[in-house]
């Protein structure tokens, strides 16, 4: 390897700006020199600024997450609803009240526990060890050692090599053919060039653009330097970001649940005043009526919502980390990824696999020369093996791919590596007796200036480069030349005069899923956006490669680019940006990222996503963990949040129209009747068999035609849908008043309060069980499929209605037989409600699909 040489000392021009202090400032700040540290002076700086090692992510506790789950809108009420029944000595309603509010806190404490879990075992250090330049004491000769990253501190000098990781922010004292890649920072997929300068001069662009800097996340590419140690520990950039605030906007789901929530806690809290008014002004009721108003706010409240939410949530993550390897830290993710409309991502290791394929070789004419590659790979193969590289470029290991045996013919001589200066790459091998072969490759312009060609051809050659480039493909120029053989050492000098061969072009290597998954995120209404820092024509031809048609590409800040599919050249704050404006535009947006650069977007989306191999604090900020970067497993991860989502949505319908159909009911009885239209006891008892039966709607199957679309939780939509089938409810209900009177033979037959009792009692369960048998996501009776959960839970309800009247229990409740004529009269009662109900349930989906 050669030997490093100090840069030679660089003062601007007049007038220009500079950005930063020399290097020789920052040695006196520090208080160090290009000796390195004193090991007394190290272990003083690390007493005093602590270890370079990124802070503690702190996990809640279980407890904690318990007491987080009580801040639900529903779970809060339901806990409010219960202290009042303990109040009024409702005890029954009490108890059972406050097992549910435990059994949803506990549901949700244990899911988000075992997935943080999961993610601390995902954790692992940076950069482990370093090499450091040390001395024993202030007179003593620096020396190499290897020490644990978590030992440096700001002062030290310290070796790089390829494959080391960047182990702290540092600047650069020395550099021999230096890059770094950025990728966990930036997002760039190249290499970065490198460089020491003794005095910066203005840069445009962010810190990671200062080519005399490099930051810890980052790692060695190519070449070696010495670097000076500015800052460790909790001060580097990469720390920075690693302690952003997890907090965001509320999500997808938040803000649904949040919405139905409050309207339906308004109602509930209408409820108990308007029943006790009305008993007390017009049936001179007063607060013995108060177990029955807190009855009838039980009833509009949708007790098992937190449960059911958490259930089929906890069994959608449980079932996407058994199968796929994802791991859902965060529950309402799941649906959030169920509700995801528009998927934003970089094109690199998504897309693409971040590694080149050659596409083509072709002379200056546009022709296919096959010699060319054979040439290039020729080179590729002898710098590799006698400039003592450690590992091939990605471009050089797709040339050898590409053209296997070219190089057998040829005996190497010598060899001068990529420079990221003179951007060429140099091989001699043995060609005719007494010659030898110079074989050049490299960037376009710098092989074509140490060309023998006529200015005019060689802008031309370079406007052909310029086309490929522009169509999205990486190029290397390639040129030979003969020279005599000699012994004295070939340098950068002789790479004069060449004979230009043609160029050599690369794509991006297509991940073998990508084209599949984009298909089938289209079939689930889902629109990819390609957030990249690439040149437009990269990401251009990723995307048609794929088949995703690139429309009109944008630049980062150009007008509207939220509105774009492909947005080339974005920062981290351009994605963070556009991921904002679309969520204000009203979508619903996942963000895949897997770096330091992409951390803003995924708090700024309303579900971030990430691979397991993505940086620490990349890992820490999404809600979402893929086993792998593939599309393959959003596209699983979405079908099981519609899934759960679609189970939920179809709860809150069916719980939602029933509940307010049977309030409106119960005021209008309470009204007309001169007794309570149904004891609290009777109403608990309802209530608790018809949510035992909508627990079924947690392992319930939806439709296909469910998880085709995103799955949102509209609270205008629901309002609307619960007050039609809620009414159509309440009809059914009043209609039963008028067959007891027809039944029971005579307007008195009324005033029976413990017949009208098991009556609605029968009733209101049995038209519970038609409804949840009638309003699921979009499944009809005529589907030739099996009963399924729900079909057997409707069937247990309808049956313990029929039957409860008739036990020992229920004489206990209040209850008792009924004559055959109600029982035949309100089969045609039934009969007409489902009737009704399939056909305004039919208009209503039909209008819905024209809606949408």
């Amino acid at each position: 390897m050669a030997s490093e040489t100090a840069p030679p000392s660089v003062t601007p021009p007049s007038g220009t700006a500079v950005t930063g202090p020399t290097s020789l400032q920052e040695l006196r700040r520090l208080e160090s020199s290009r000796r390195g540290l004193t090991d007394a002076e190290a272990e003083a700086r690390l007493a005093d600024v602590g270890e370079n090692v990124l802070p503690a992510a702190r996990t809640a506790s279980w407890p904690r997450l318990f007491v987080r789950g009580v801040r639900d809108p529903f779970t809060t009420v339901l806990l409010c609803l219960g202290v009042v029944s303990a109040t009024v000595t409702a005890w029954g309603t009490a108890c059972v009240i406050l097992s549910l509010v435990v059994v949803s806190c506990v549901l949700r404490a244990t899911g988000e526990h075992r997935a943080d879990r999961s993610m601390a075992a995902l954790r692992d250090l940076v950069a482990t060890t370093a090499t450091v330049l040390r001395r024993p004491d202030a007179d003593g000769l620096p020396l190499e050692r290897e020490i644990p990253a978590a030992e440096l501190v700001p002062g030290d000098v310290i070796r790089l090599a390829p494959g080391d990781l960047v182990p702290a922010d540092v600047r650069l004292l020395r550099a021999n053919g230096l890059t770094v890649h950025q990728a966990a920072l930036t997002g760039e997929s190249a290499p970065v060039v490198k460089k020491a300068l003794d005095v910066p001069g203005p840069v445009d662009g962010g810190p990671f653009e200062q080519p005399h800097l490099c930051y810890q996340g980052s790692g060695v590419a190519s070449g070696s330097g010495t670097a000076l140690v500015l800052e460790t520990g909790a001060r580097t950039r990469f720390a920075q970001a690693h302690g952003m605030p997890a907090r965001r906007e509320a999500s997808a789901f938040d803000r649904s649940v949040h919405g139905i929530s409050w309207v339906l806690i308004r109602f509930m809290l209408l409820t108990p005043p308007l029943v006790l008014m009305a008993n007390a002004t017009l049936r001179d009721r007063g607060l013995e009526t108060l177990p029955f108003a807190v009855a009838v706010a039980v009833g509009l409240t949708p007790e098992m919502l937190p449960v059911i939410v958490t259930t089929c949530l906890a069994r959608g993550a449980s079932l996407l980390a058994r199968t796929h390897g994802v791991i859902v830290k965060r529950l309402p993710a799941l649906h959030d990824l169920g509700a995801v409309d528009v998927l934003c991502l970089d094109k690199t290791g998504t897309l693409t696999q971040d590694r080149p394929v050659v596409e083509r070789a072709l002379d200056g004419d546009g022709q296919d020369a096959p010699d060319v590659l054979d040439w290039a790979a020729v080179n590729a193969w002898w710098t590799l093996q006698l400039a003592d590289l450690p590992v091939p470029d990605a471009l050089d290991e797709a040339l050898l791919d590409a053209a296997d045996g070219a190089r057998e013919p040829y005996e190497g001589v010598a060899a001068l590596p990529f420079d990221p200066v003179r951007r060429l790459a140099t091989a001699v091998v043995r060609g005719r007796l007494g010659t030898h072969i110079l074989v050049v490759k490299g960037a376009a312009e710098d092989v074509l200036e140490r060309c023998a060609l006529e200015p005019a051809e060689r802008e031309r050659l370079l406007a052909r480069a310029a086309r490929e480039a522009d169509d999205g493909l990486r190029l290397l120029a390639v040129a030979t030349a003969d020279r005599p053989a000699r012994i004295r050492p070939y340098t950068p000098a002789d790479e004069r005069g060449l004979t230009f061969r043609g160029f050599v072009t690369f794509r991006d290597a297509l991940a073998p899923t990508a084209a599949r998954a984009l298909k089938d995120l289209a079939t689930r209404g889902v629109t990819v956006r390609i957030l990249t820092g690439d040149h437009p024509g990269t990401a251009a031809r990723v995307c048609r490669d794929l088949g995703l048609d690139p429309g009109d590409i944008r630049t980062a800040g150009s007008a509207d680019d939220h509105a774009a599919t492909v947005v080339a050249r974005c920062t981290p704050e351009d994605k963070a940006r556009i991921v904002t404006a679309l969520r204000k535009a009203g979508h619903t947006v996942g963000f895949l990222g897997d770096g330091v650069n992409d951390v803003p977007a995924l708090h700024a989306a309303d579900v971030g996503i990430v691979p397991r191999d993505a940086v620490d604090v990349a890992r820490e900020s999404a809600d979402v963990v893929l086993a792998h970067k593939d599309l393959t497993a959003i596209d699983h991860s979405v079908t099981a949040g519609r899934h759960s989502s679609g189970n939920i949505a179809t709860y809150l319908c069916v719980t939602l129209s029933s509940n307010l159909g049977n309030v409106v009911a119960m005021l209008a009885a309470g009204l007309l009747l001169p007794f309570l239209p149904m004891l609290p006891a009777q109403v608990l008892v309802q209530n608790l068999c018809f949510d035992a039966a909508q627990l079924a709607f947690a392992y319930d199957r939806p439709a296909p035609g469910v998880l085709r679309r995103p799955t949102v939780l509209r609270p205008r939509d629901f309002l609307r849908f619960i007050t039609g089938f809620g009414l159509l409810n309440s009809v059914a209900d009043l209609a039963t008043f008028g067959v007891l009177a027809l039944s029971l033979y005579g307007p008195d037959a009324l005033d029976d309060a413990v017949v009208f009792h098991s009556a609605w009692f029968t009733e209101n369960l049995l038209t519970q069980a038609l409804v949840m048998l009638l309003l699921r996501s979009g499944r009809g009776l005529a589907e030739g499929r099996g009963p399924g959960p729900v079909g057997r839970a409707a069937a247990v309800l309808a049956a313990v209605g029929l039957l409860l009247p008739l036990t020992p229990l229920g004489a206990l409740l209040g209850l008792s037989a009924l004559p055959m004529e109600y029982f035949l009269l309100l089969t045609v009662v039934l009969a007409l409600y489902a009737v009704a109900l399939w056909a305004v349930r039919t208009r209503y989906e039909r209008r819905s699909g024209e809606g949408g």
